[in-house]
């Protein structure tokens, strides 16, 4: 153990206490917040700042600084008064807490300039956390991660997905603080203050165990600095009361989420109150520099890129163009990074890991924790692509709705879409992506049909700063365009038109190939229809959608492989509407089971033959 002068301990039990009543006075002011689970885990982060963390304050997104999660991201208050207590900004702005305005959000947000990622759904900042390091490590760079977690979230399943990937990569850059103050919301938490079972757990997963008190300063250097020189992921596991330093509200149930009335605020500030010779050592502390000192980089866009050409009526599958595009991609930018499920073989990222293996992060078969490591690997730079079946992203939804909180760069390809799929059945059957992915906030939705079209989606995808999901599937399809069609985001393509058509079709992947046959066969028997690839649902080409079924008899018929709420049909309707267009929705309206995939796609009535029919009721009642 080592040994540290009298007055560093003084210092910090001084910052942490400075800590807590920051915590308390902005949260009674704010009139909500969590200020008692601040209280627990203020000694563990006033160590953590002034002692163990190597940041450059100034400049937050210099990439060699530590980075630092609050997985317990209702634990903000304290994150913004160490902050604060770092110099970072005047620690008068701490009383804009939870203020419309305000960059002190009541969970932390990348609107905090400090911060590389949104947390507060509890279980998912170690992911995070874990993607980081892994990021940093390829990087070589010797930046250290640290996750402070709350006790109460190692019950999500998420945290043990995330410590299995840490161990397996022997990211010993990573150390998580576990707050464990035995408090929950509602009740005392699972295991309470039962650090042993905590402490085989983490062992277990492969990960260096260190239990302390973790009011003890001297017990969290110590921690702390064994945690430097371990070679193992780390979890110190530190015993703690929930309201520590306030006898009105320490370790007492009922007090999760609620702020401090006024008089018991200024009751537990008295009691806190450092001496004027305890501020002055604390006000000696300082954030130590980067271990690197090199200049940081600034990413660039990305450079020119030559994908793959492909003939005409080849049949490729988009999956597989998938794979052919991340590659092309990864030649021409090192940001490229793709991570995946298990399913590398199906999704195809296969290719890549083959091309560029250092760039390549197997997750297995642990979805959320895919997610959560892509959002920590994107905070350190990259451009992730993270890849599974599109009915397992499903697991994940929390995760990626938290990434677009956090406004992260991440991709996600979702395989194996819709009952064309075939005999797998529907548990492997991914029906209800697309609507979920076009509820997210400023998400960019791909769904291409040929192997041109999805490697320039891709690339698309990849320029995007922001979310973007590309929905491929795995049947090949015929090549339909020439290597020089662009495919831009938020567009269309007219695929089959005339001044005489009937209605206008709306397909996208397989269904479009199904209006296609539906389209030679209506030629045959004199009915003409128009045919559009929605190749981009969001953001959708509202204008073209509109011109073209205004000018077919005021028709649209959408046909979609995938459940009819949320999909391709309701992105069409919601875009007309108002324009006095009738939308007809052809689309997958029961639980599908196994068969051939051209069974199930008539079975399910959006093959060419259901496209047929519906033209036939259309034109029929419109004469």
């Amino acid at each position: 153990m080592a040994g540290y002068a009298p007055e560093l301990i003084t210092a910090l039990q001084a910052k942490a206490n400075l800590l807590r009543i920051h915590s308390i006075r902005t949260t009674t002011k704010a009139g909500s917040g969590h200020p008692t689970t601040c209280m627990s885990a203020a000694d563990l982060v006033a160590a953590l700042f002034f002692h163990a963390l190597r940041y450059d304050v100034p400049n937050p997104r210099n990439p060699f600084n530590d980075r630092v999660v609050f997985s317990k991201g209702h634990a903000a208050p304290l994150l913004y008064a160490a902050w604060a207590e770092a110099g970072a900004f005047p620690i008068e702005h701490l009383d804009t807490l939870r203020e419309f305005e305000s960059d002190l959000e009541g969970h932390p947000t990348p609107r905090f300039a400090w911060y590389g990622a949104a947390t507060g759904s509890l279980g998912q900042g170690l992911s995070i956390a874990a993607g980081m390091a892994f990021a940093l490590r390829r990087n070589g760079v010797p930046a250290k991660v640290y996750c402070l977690m709350g006790d109460g979230e190692t019950a999500e399943g998420a945290v043990w997905e995330a410590a299995a990937f840490a161990s397996y990569y022997q990211l010993n850059n990573l150390i998580a603080l576990v707050d464990i103050n035995r408090q929950g919301q509602s009740q005392p938490t699972m295991l309470q203050h039962d650090l042993d079972t905590y402490q085989r757990r983490f062992e277990a997963f492969g990960w260096q165990v260190l239990a302390i008190d973790g009011h003890d300063i001297t017990q969290i250097l110590n921690a702390l600095d064994a945690a430097l020189e371990a070679e193992r992921p780390v979890a110190i596991l530190a015993r703690t009361l929930k309201g520590k330093g306030a006898s009105a509200v320490e370790d007492k149930e009922g007090w999760h989420g609620k702020p401090l009335p006024p008089d018991l605020a200024e009751q537990a500030i008295a009691e806190l109150q450092p001496t004027p010779e305890q501020l002055e050592l604390a006000s000696r502390l300082r954030v130590q520099p980067p271990r690197e000192e090199r200049a940081p980089t600034h990413p660039a866009e990305i450079p020119a890129v030559s994908l793959p050409a492909y003939e005409l009526g080849a049949q490729v599958a988009t999956r597989e163009a998938y794979g052919d595009a991340l590659v092309a991609l990864g030649r021409a930018d090192a940001r490229i990074y793709a991570l995946d499920g298990d399913v590398k073989n199906s999704t195809f990222s296969e290719k890549y890991l083959k091309a560029f293996p250092d760039r390549f992060v197997e997750c297995f078969i642990a979805e959320q924790n895919m997610v959560g490591a892509a959002v920590g690997v994107a905070e350190c730079g990259k451009i992730p692509f993270a890849s599974s079946f599109a009915c397992f992203l499903t697991r994940a939804y929390d995760f990626i709705r938290m990434a677009a909180i956090g406004r992260v760069n991440v991709k996600f390809c979702g395989s194996h879409a819709g009952v064309s799929i075939g005999e797998d059945g529907p548990s492997q059957m991914g029906l209800e992506d697309l609507a979920m992915f076009r509820a997210i906030p400023d998400a960019v939705v791909l769904y291409p049909s040929d192997a041109v079209s999805t490697v320039k989606l891709v690339e698309q995808a990849a320029r995007y700063h922001g979310i973007a999901y590309i929905r491929t599937t795995r049947p090949k399809t015929p090549v339909i365009y020439s290597n020089d069609e662009e495919f831009p985001i938020g567009g269309c393509k007219l695929v089959r038109q005339s001044p005489h058509d009937v209605v206008t079709v709306v397909g996208a992947g397989v269904t479009l190939h199904e209006a296609l046959k539906a389209y030679e066969q209506l030629l045959r028997e004199g009915v003409p229809i128009r045919v559009i690839d929605l190749y981009s649902v969001k953001p959708i080409n509202a204008e073209s959608l509109i011109h073209s079924g205004q000018q077919t008899n005021g028709v649209i018929i959408t046909v979609e492989d995938h459940y009819p709420e949320g999909g391709l049909g309701e992105a069409v309707a919601s875009a007309v509407n108002g324009y006095g267009i009738r939308v007809h929705r052809l689309a997958v309206r029961e639980v599908p089971r196994s068969g051939k995939p051209k069974t199930l796609l008539a079975a399910y009535g959006i093959d060419a033959q259901a496209i047929i029919e519906a033209v036939r009721a259309v034109a029929q009642g419109a004469a």
